[in-house]
């Protein structure tokens, strides 16, 4: 049995928290707490390129310096 959360042929949503961490979760699974569906539900593939345009600082919200 293959893991839903890799496999290519589940369609899959992007989630993000508050801390702007972005995950893939399979389309068929409920949204956790603490996360909100921003993208999708679309192919896997699609999903990660989502993920590689919008995601661009992987530093949580929390830990960024402010500038200025």
């Amino acid at each position: 049995m293959t893991n839903p959360f890799d496999d290519p042929q589940t369609q899959h949503r992007v989630v993000v928290n508050d801390e702007g961490q972005h995950a893939l979760w399979p389309s068929f699974a409920l949204v956790p707490a603490g996360w909100d569906a921003v993208y999708g539900p679309a192919e896997h593939g699609a999903c990660l390129a989502y993920v590689d345009q919008h995601w661009t600082d992987l530093t949580p919200r929390s830990a960024r310096i402010p500038v200025g």
